[in-house]
Formats: C-alpha cells, structure tokens, sequence
C-alpha cells in the first residue's frame, strides 16, 4: 500500500516484534520461521548507493516511528505524516473482519435501528438493511422510511449515505478495539498470574533485577488496561447519551473524541498484543516452560518497549467528555 520504489521491498511487511520494535518481514514460513531485518538495515539489505537518503529509507524510518499499524490509527497517522497510500481501500477492514465483528456492532446499530424505525418494523433488522433501502425496489416505501431518518437526524436526505457511512465507520472501530482487548485478555491474565508464581518460586524470589522488571511490568498493564477500559466506558456512556436527542451534529461530536483516541488505543493495543503473542506461542499452557525459561523471556524480550508503551499512553489527549 506505499508508494515504495525498490520492488522486493513492495513484497515484504512492516511488523512489530515482540520488544515492541519496527521490523520488515522479509519471508514468513512456518518451517523456516520469520526473516527480518532492521529498519537501518535496509540500506546494505537492497544495495541503496545513496543509503540513509534513499526516499524508500526516508520513508519506511518515518512508518517506523508509528505506533500500530492498523487501519484506524494509519489513517490518522499517514495523513500526519503527509503520506498518500495507492489504494485507499487498503485503510478499510476486510469482509472476513466486518463479518466477525456483527455481534459487537449490535450494540452501536440497535439504537440507530429503534430510534428511528421503533421495534416493529420487520423490513429493519440490522445495519445492512438501513443501507439496502438505498438500492431497495420499493422506491417509495424506501424513501418515506429515508425521508423519517433525515427527519429525525436533522440532515437533508441526500446527506444520508455519508451519514452512514461515518456512523457504521466509526463504531466499527470501536468494535474492533474491543475484539482486539477481549482477545488479548485471557493471556494478560495468564502473564499477570505466571509472574505471581515466579514471585514465589524459591530461587526467582532472590533475583533482584526479576522482581524489580515484574513489578514494573504488573503496574504498567494493570494501568493501560484500566486507561483502555476507561476510555470503552466513557465512549459506551457518551453514545448511549447521544440518543437522547439524536442528530447528526452531536454525533459529529462523538465521533471526532472516539477518532481523537485511534492512535493511543491502536498503540497500546498493538503492544499488547504483539507482546501476548510471542508469550502464547512460547508458553501455550502453564505446562510449558519452567520458571527459569519463563523468567529469561520476560527479562529479555517481555520489558523491552514497555516504556514507550507508556509513553504512547502519557501522550493521549485529556478524556473528553461526550455531551
């Protein structure tokens, strides 16, 4: 999706490693493992004679930088940073995704649906068929159901499919962060729990520096979680508020505080995950890995990059509230 000259370069990934690190990805297999190489690397990888001011170089350190890599928070960060993608697509969740995430945007399109249409319209169901009136056969019992939404939202009728287009946008981002935190918590849990257990363990109780990097670890999740959490609720209270008298300048206002959150979501999130899958995938369960191999992980790859996960958290905007 760059628009990245060196053409073998096109073909690999930028990923973040278990340390929290930009990497490019330059094969993946699962018999010959991940090839990476460093951002600073790429110079004597691909031969650059102008090196550091190669513009591939410029611009991958540039998309180095950036905390995650989701669609949501590149949108934000790629528009920053004055970077034009090839296809905007790209910026857009997979069918396959959007699919997988229906159950949690229930939750943001029932109000929509009930307000607007009230409990009994058998027609209206979910999301899909507010936008299906657009292209519905019954052109006249399509525009009078229309006609009452613009009504109600207060917007002409020809601003209705951008309306909706926004509205199903900006909670699907919400319900996307919320899959990525339900999913990463039962590993969360099991880290949190497995370094109790190395707290007590005999000989991990009398390493110093294991205890001092544990408990650092503990109190830096045990805090983004409460901030990320925090913030769900706080967007949970302001789009229940917002049906009070619904329309669509005060969800303009609820959707510019949630975008506002994109990059320290996505980039808390992204640590987080990218941190409980290297541990879930070297330890699957309790059974494997003694205390000793546990320890090295968490000394040599877990405390790596938490600081800026910290920082990526120190650096959001004051929760604002949602009137």
């Amino acid at each position: 999706m760059m628009p990245i000259k060196t053409a073998p370069l096109r073909r690999a990934r930028l990923i973040k490693n278990a340390r929290f690190e930009s990497m490019v990805e330059i094969f993946s297999d699962k018999d010959t493992g991940s090839g990476q190489v460093d951002i600073d690397g790429l110079p004597a990888e691909f031969g650059w004679a102008d090196g550091f001011r190669n513009p591939d170089m410029i611009l991958m350190k540039k998309l180095g930088d950036l905390p995650s890599y989701d669609v949501y928070s590149l949108r934000i960060s790629l528009r920053d940073l004055g970077i034009e993608v090839n296809n905007v697509e790209y910026l857009k969740l997979s069918e396959s995704k959007t699919a997988e995430l229906n159950e949690y945007m229930r939750e943001f399109t029932g109000p929509l649906i009930s307000q607007i249409y009230g409990g009994d319209d058998l027609d209206v169901k979910n999301f899909q068929d507010v936008v299906k009136l657009f292209r519905s056969p019954d052109k006249k019992k399509a525009l009078e159901k229309l006609r009452l939404m613009a009504q109600k939202l207060n917007i002409k009728i020809e601003d209705l499919p951008k309306f909706l287009e926004d509205y199903a946008d900006i909670f699907m981002s919400l319900s996307y962060y919320k899959q990525i935190l339900d999913d990463i918590e039962p590993t969360l849990t099991e880290f949190l729990d497995t370094m109790d257990l190395l707290r007590d363990n005999f000989a991990m109780k009398n390493n110093p520096s294991l205890m001092q990097t544990m408990d650092m670890m503990t109190t830096t999740i045990n805090e983004l979680m409460a901030a990320i959490t925090g913030r769900f609720e706080n967007f949970d209270r302001g789009t229940k508020h917002m049906w009070d008298n619904i329309s669509a300048e005060r969800f303009r206002r609820v959707e510019a505080v949630i975008r506002g959150y994109h990059t320290t979501i996505g980039g808390v999130l992204c640590a987080l995950s990218v941190k409980m899958d290297a541990w879930s995938n070297l330890f699957p369960n309790m059974e494997v890995g003694g205390p000793g191999r546990r320890a090295d992980f968490i000394m040599t790859e877990m405390k790596q990059g938490m600081d800026r996960i910290q920082t990526i958290e120190d650096s959001a905007p004051m929760l604002a509230a949602l009137e």
